[in-house]
């Protein structure tokens, strides 16, 4: 049943993500009252398979050339079976010290992005969370960027509001940084009612693409190959000859926005030197469009195990740079974990989005509540 949202107490909740990438899918558990973080919780991940990771960038393809919502039945079936057996088989493991992290409140559902269009007030993120409710017998908060969407916001990034939780603490400025498909960053002034955060540009996606194509690599391992390779400058001053990059936040993007044609006749280390350089030099434009330098640059997502990437913003940063892990925190979790917290927000009315991060017209919560039969 719904989380009583009389109360106030942290409950255990559960949040999947699989975004915009094509990597798999994360799982992971938090104790959350929906304002912080009692505790962190088991996590697990699931590699998609090749079969359906060339089906799902199949339908993300197509979606984007017809500019119009992916209709495959079969592929939302498949993707929730996938979302269902990684819940199964997380809750499976928490036996001994981490048995009372399976009596799990709401899960928070996020789908695969297929296609993102804000400036007609649509996105769609595939999945059927009434399924995964039914599968899993929890309450389930999906379609959280609906609400923002149709009421003018961007939907994207929603994490923000978790990355405060996280950081705000009322001093310096800092920035959080999500390398994932896309990405985002989320500047932190004096707490919840001072973020800002928008998508600043490519993240792991155009690389992976380049790895795919060039080398029949799913990505590039540690940043291995982009390190090997020079950057290609006028391929990169190609690639940020973008109005994108110097539009007012806030703003999203979606995967299909950006390409590798500019790479296209490169040699393969240097086209992924230069789409790792153009990761960083789109988060460093979105750093110089904060209100204030920040005092700190905290790095989350799959991109910070590129050290092409990290050298780069390290070298470049106008402030220190570090993973989240120097903070205590899973890098690889933030995401998951963020759509569990926002669950419980979703639950207790509170909002999820802010016009400093979607922009929304005022604060907003978000997401529809399935229930198990």
């Amino acid at each position: 049943m719904a989380l009583d949202m009389t109360q106030d107490q942290s409950v255990i909740a559960l949040g999947f993500m699989s975004g915009t990438s094509l990597d798999g899918i994360d799982a992971a558990l938090i104790k959350t009252d929906g304002v912080r973080v009692e505790a962190f919780g088991p996590a697990l991940s699931v590699p998609y398979s090749q079969p359906f990771r060339r089906r799902l960038k199949t339908a993300v393809e197509a979606a984007a050339a017809a500019d119009a919502e992916c209709d495959d039945a079969g592929l939302v079936d498949e993707l929730t079976d996938l979302h269902i057996a990684l819940g199964r088989d997380l809750r499976g493991k928490l036996t001994g010290e981490n048995q009372p992290w399976a009596d799990i409140d709401v899960i928070g559902f996020h789908g695969h992005t297929v296609l993102h269009r804000p400036e007609r007030r649509f996105t769609q993120q595939i999945g059927n969370p009434k399924a995964l409710a039914n599968a899993m017998g929890v309450p389930v908060v999906g379609q959280l960027r609906l609400n923002d969407v149709a009421s003018g916001g961007h939907g994207a990034p929603l994490a923000p509001v978790y990355h405060a939780a996280l950081y705000a603490n009322g001093s310096e400025p800092v920035c959080i940084v999500n390398i994932g498909g896309i990405s985002n960053l989320t500047w932190i002034g004096e707490g919840e009612a001072d973020i800002i955060a928008f998508d600043t540009g490519p993240g792991n996606g155009l690389l992976d693409a380049w790895m795919e194509r060039s080398t029949g690599q799913r990505y590039d391992e540690g940043g291995a190959l982009s390190l090997q390779g020079t950057v290609d400058q006028a391929a990169l001053d190609e690639l940020m000859n973008n109005p994108y990059f110097t539009e007012p936040y806030p703003k999203s993007l979606d995967r299909s926005d950006l390409s590798i044609d500019a790479v296209a006749g490169l040699a393969p280390d240097e086209g992924a030197a230069t789409l790792a350089a153009f990761t960083v030099e789109t988060v460093l434009a979105g750093i110089r469009q904060c209100p204030a330098a920040p005092a700190a640059m905290y790095i989350t997502g799959g991109g910070r195990h590129n050290q092409a990437i990290m050298n780069g913003l390290t070298e470049r940063s106008p402030c220190p740079v570090s993973g989240v892990e120097q903070s205590g925190y899973n890098g690889d979790m933030i995401e998951a974990q963020a759509f569990a917290f926002m669950a419980v927000r979703s639950q207790r009315g509170l909002p999820i989005s802010f016009p400093g991060t979607t922009g929304v017209p005022r604060p907003l919560t978000g997401g529809d509540l399935f229930l198990p039969d």
